[in-house]
């Protein structure tokens, strides 16, 4: 063949194969109409032009990359084949769509399941990550896409169950459900996730973080894919026993199962070879001690063991790991002994924390970590800057939080990587500040600081520093993160923060500052501004405002000094979720919340009007606290209905009148309800029993008329019940094994018209007095929780014959106040079971009879006032055993005989006796008939010298527990006011003083008599 024989030959096929590849197949008619319905169904909504981030593989520990935010959906058009349309993939050889990736695409509606989308029978890759599809569910029909390889449907506000036809798709290679949280949460049943990690045979990577996988056990991961490469399950709440056979899986790289907190396992100790190069089990109940084959790992570059439960010794073969980046050890209880030299073994290493369960012994040397990017050193008793930071040059992340560092900040501190440095975190230390004068250290913040550029995040809270800002502030241009709070600082804002332009979260709150609103920031990224407990002053712009802060999510401006009024609507277009304007001067009419708030409060300022049902179209509220205002009118009635989610609902101290509407939701989440002293009427509204979360509910000092609500008792989760100062009556008996009030450890009823004999089995129900077991929760204070802050309960109690507001209401009171009313009878012997009472009033009542002896079993009793009854008879010695007892008041009674001396009931003044005509002997000035005789023979003289010693050890002991309880109790309970008078404090420092001083001079009596 000659060579212009081949020549024609080649351009035959070259011309053949131009033709077919002209001739390929365009996108179907039929799929191209379907995908224009799917976009047709659909709002484009830019969430206000947030930022989207997209969370690849290791972001928690590694950067987390920006992803291009825009709808592609919008260069779909009918005249174009749709292949080259924006986020769509066909076969080149069909022509059929098999990709279909719709990240960051401002998708806005619910994604129903007849959608045109499962007409995309050839779909490959299904991503529709990081949209807005609230309320949607993930459909059953999702089983179409039988070819389907890669499913990602995270961060687009899926709610429900997660559908059994998933685990159908037998050709998934990767899955990721994780973050759907916004409009509810997705939950996985332990059958589906069965079945899926059975059926799913070839799947490589799992992703399920936030997936509400309680139902879950640990031992069905047993069954994932030997294939497997990488899961994470956070945040899940999974619980039991994970199992260590996954920690061997052959291809593992990436397991990631942090925060579930109570999921328990030990690491491997032997036959640990696997491939995996990061490893993140923080905040779980993982515990034993970590094993010698971690050191086998030799790939793993992420190692996270913060705040789990381990113990023993670090072993030594953890420093053979020499790819490792990222070390978080700290939060555990690990013993002995680590130089911290040995890190430096560590060469790859870029992130380290640690804390003082390691108890570190600092090389003060020259300390070299070559490629360390951050360090932690958390908790760990330092007490100065350690010096070897000076040795690190490209260190970008510090904390040095919770230590006791203290003084001034060393000069060559402000060299440490100061052109690279983003995160700086000095606080819960004792700076205060770094400027040597004549006259000392100043509390000021050095202007040194400002020679950080690269600053994006400062947090120097919870120490010492006053004086004024730097003006030098400005400097920091990069800065997005400032926290200053709980200083001393004062003075004006430095106006150079408005070269600030990234900053995001602005926190000075608890501070001296005094000036007016910051509407000059211009902050147009401003996410958080926290000024709270500060002297701020003056009238708030609302149009500078709008245009300064047109992003802002949390505004928290309370304890100031601001006055004026926000306009009804002015939040109403606002993307505040969290608005605090609480302890102000504010007037005017209520504000509206924003749709999208869930914390509102602007209590205690001078909000006048009716509150307006608008108020209801807020239906993401989940606190609410209008009180100690002057709101009138009555109470709109979708407010106890308008929201499945709220928790919170605090309207006490206003002018509020008519009856209480009634709940109707049986999904009511309320935890909390104050209507207290205000004008409301009528009955009680049955309908609260369908509240079963309910904790706190107070309707003390109206007007409601009817009787005792027994059926509250079925609430399993009371706890405080005040109807104190209405006009209740009929506290009818109660079946003694009726099991109601389970939960109960504050009861007031007092200063209403109950009358007739206590009923027994009333007592007898409240369990939680009996054992203590639902008195003391885990924390001290009850409160709530929303986002990141917490809401805490306040009730007015009396106390100790004051009345007192306990501005948080610790878990361990537990209190029956039955005052003012007109029991009759005895009381009843079985109050004597209540074991874990604090306090008890029955005074301002017909009881009659004798002073049951039982009270003295009442060991944790603090205060006890029968006072205004007709007692008689003696007083009963056992209440002499009381050691807690701080408060006591039997007066005006008709009590008898000598009141005993000995032991705690010595303790107090006549006052506590007064008006009981029979009574006599100290303290009181009648002296018994029998005192008039000669005195008894001294002690000394009939008694032997080792029964002298076991009464004084007890004296001692009583005199001990006495002033122990009474300045103990006073300070607990009133110490932490918030605007206590100045005369309840100074009462307290006189009681304080005098029991000081009765102390001492007893312990000297005690003394000179035992000498003798």
């Amino acid at each position: 063949m000659g060579w212009h024989q081949i020549l024609c030959l080649l351009c035959f096929h070259f011309c053949l194969l131009s033709s077919l590849r002209f001739a390929l197949p365009l996108c179907s008619p039929d799929q191209r109409d379907a995908l224009l319905h799917f976009k047709n169904s659909f709002v484009l909504d830019s969430k206000a032009s947030d930022p989207c981030y997209w969370h690849s593989s290791d972001s928690f520990y590694q950067n987390i990359h920006r992803v291009k935010s825009y709808p592609k959906m919008n260069s779909w058009y009918k005249g174009m084949d749709c292949c080259s349309w924006d986020g769509v993939v066909c076969d080149g050889a069909t022509g059929n769509v098999i990709g279909l990736d719709l990240t960051c695409s401002w998708l806005h509606d619910t994604l129903h399941s007849n959608s045109s989308l499962f007409l995309l029978r050839h779909l490959q890759n299904l991503n529709l990550y990081s949209n807005d599809f609230s309320g949607s569910h993930i459909s059953s029909n999702l089983s179409a896409f039988a070819t389907l390889t890669h499913l990602n449907l995270s961060s687009s506000s899926f709610s429900g169950s997660i559908p059994s036809e998933i685990s159908r798709l037998s050709k998934l290679v990767s899955l990721d459900l994780s973050n759907n949280y916004f409009s509810g949460r997705l939950s996985l049943e332990n059958s589906i996730f069965t079945m899926l990690v059975q059926n799913l045979t070839t799947l490589r990577k799992l992703v399920l973080d936030e997936v509400d996988m309680s139902m879950v056990s640990p031992k069905s991961f047993t069954n994932l894919s030997s294939s497997m490469t990488y899961l994470s399950a956070s945040f899940c709440s999974l619980a039991g026993i994970f199992p260590d056979t996954i920690f061997r899986l052959p291809s593992l790289t990436s397991l990631y199962i942090f925060l579930n907190d109570n999921l328990t396992g030990i690491l491997p100790k032997s036959n640990w070879t696997s491939p995996l190069e990061s490893l993140s089990l923080w905040y779980t109940s993982f515990s034993g001690e970590i094993p010698d084959s971690v050191g086998n790992m030799k790939n793993l570059t992420i190692l996270d063991l913060e705040n789990c439960k381990f113990t023993g010794h670090i072993p030594s073969s953890m420093w053979n790991l020499n790819q490792l980046q990222v070390l978080w050890i700290d939060g555990n209880s690990f013993s002995g002994v680590v130089k911290f030299e040995l890190f430096t073994k560590l060469k790859n290493l870029r992130q380290l924390s640690v804390s003082q369960e390691l108890n570190l012994i600092y090389d003060t040397l020259e300390c070299t970590f070559p490629k360390l990017e951050m360090l932690r050193l958390h908790s760990c008793n330092l007490t100065k800057f350690p010096y070897f930071l000076n040795s690190l040059k490209r260190l970008t992340i510090l904390d040095l939080s919770s230590n006791r560092i203290s003084g001034e900040i060393p000069t060559w501190f402000w060299r440490v990587s100061h052109d690279l440095l983003k995160t700086l975190v000095l606080s819960n230390n004792v700076l205060e500040g770094g400027i040597q004068l004549l006259n000392g250290i100043t509390g000021e913040i050095p202007a040194l600081i400002c020679q950080f550029s690269s600053l994006q995040h400062l947090d120097l809270s919870d120490n010492n520093l006053s004086g004024n800002m730097p003006s030098c502030f400005g400097n920091i241009t990069n800065l997005w993160s400032l926290n200053l709070s709980s200083n001393k600082l004062q003075g004006p804002l430095p106006r150079s923060l408005v070269k600030c332009v990234n900053l995001s979260t602005l926190v000075l709150s608890h501070n001296e500052f005094s000036d007016i609103f910051p509407h000059w920031l211009e902050a147009s990224h401003l996410y958080t501004l926290d000024l709270q407990s500060n002297e701020f002053h003056g009238r708030i712009n609302v149009t500078a405002f709008r245009l300064s802060f047109h992003v802002l999510e949390i505004l928290l401006i309370s304890n100031n000094n601001f006055i004026g009024l926000w306009p009804i609507q002015f939040f109403s277009n606002t993307s505040l979720a969290i608005i605090d304007l609480s302890n102000n001067k504010f007037g005017g009419p209520i504000p509206l919340p924003s749709p999208v708030t869930y914390y509102y409060s602007i209590a205690s300022n001078n909000i006048s009007g009716k509150i307006p049902s608008l108020i209801c179209n807020a239906t993401q509220l989940e606190i609410i606290d209008l009180s100690n205002n002057s709101l009138t009118g009555s109470l709109p009635r979708c407010l106890t209905n308008f929201s499945n989610s709220l928790s919170v609902l605090n309207l006490r101290m206003n002018h509020l009148e008519g009856t209480i509407p009634q709940f109707s939701s049986s999904r009511s989440s309320l935890m909390t309800l104050d209507l207290s002293r205000n004008r409301f009427e009528g009955t009680l509204p049955q309908s609260l029993v369908k509240c079963k979360y309910l904790e706190v509910l107070d309707l003390s000092h109206n007007q409601i008329k009817d009787t005792f609500p027994r059926w509250l008792g079925t609430l399993p989760e009371l706890k405080v019940l005040i109807l104190r100062s209405n006009n209740l009556k009929d506290l009818l008996d109660i079946p003694k094994e009726a099991h109601l009030f389970p939960k109960l450890h504050i009861l007031d009823l007092s200063n209403n018209s109950f009358s007739g004999p206590l009923p027994a089995n009333l007592m007898m129900n409240l369990k939680g007095m009996m054992n203590g077991k639902n008195v003391q929760d885990a924390s001290l204070y009850m409160t709530r929780s929303f986002g990141q802050g917490t809401y805490e309960n306040s009730v007015a109690m009396m106390m100790k014959g004051l009345e007192v507001e306990l501005v948080r209401i610790l878990t361990f009171l537990t209190i029956i106040d039955l005052s003012c009313n007109s029991f009759q009878g005895d009381i009843p012997e079985v109050i004597g079971y209540l074991h874990f009472l604090v306090g008890l009033n029955l005074s301002h009542n017909h009881f009659t009879g004798s002073i049951p002896p039982t009270l003295g079993n009442l060991a944790n009793l603090g205060w006890l006032d029968l006072s205004s009854n007709k007692f008689s008879g003696l007083i009963p010695r056992k209440l002499g055993d009381l050691a807690s007892l701080g408060y006591l008041n039997l007066s005006k009674n008709q009590l008898t005989g000598r009141i005993p001396l000995d032991k705690q009931l010595s303790t107090f003044s006549s006052d506590s006796f007064s008006g009981n005509l029979g009574l006599c002997g100290t303290p009181l000035p009648e002296a018994c008939p029998s005192d008039a005789q000669s005195p008894p023979p001294l002690p000394l003289l009939t008694f032997d010298r080792e029964g002298h010693e076991r009464w004084f050890k007890q004296k001692t002991m009583w005199i001990g527990y006495a002033s122990g309880i009474v300045i103990g109790i006073s300070i607990a309970y009133i110490a932490f006011e918030t605007g206590r008078p100045k005369w309840l404090m100074q009462s307290v420092r006189m009681l304080e003083s005098r029991a000081a001083e009765w102390i001492e001079k007893s312990k000297q009596k005690a003394i000179k008599f035992h000498g003798q």
